[in-house]
């Protein structure tokens, strides 16, 4: 793991990320004090699959349904 300060990771920002993507982690510090880390996307974040909450999530029956005036007005307002 590597420290840099703030102006050397502006400078070199495509050479750390590839330092990161090689699987080095790259601290930026300001004044020498750790602010940030840079690291690697774990590849699970990234990866979603379409259907994966299916059935594990349920809707009312009346979700399209109008809402109550005196709801309605809090959201909205009196009407003119």
């Amino acid at each position: 793991m590597k420290q840099v300060n703030i102006h050397e990771a502006k400078t070199n920002l495509s050479r750390l990320i590839a330092d990161v993507e090689h699987g080095d982690e790259v601290i930026i510090a300001r004044h020498n004090r750790p602010v940030a880390k840079l690291v690697m996307i774990s590849s699970s974040i990234t990866t979603r699959k379409p259907g994966s909450m299916k059935g594990r999530i349920r809707m009312s029956d009346d979700f399209n349904d109008a809402l109550p005036d005196d709801l309605l007005t809090a959201f909205e307002g009196p009407g003119i």
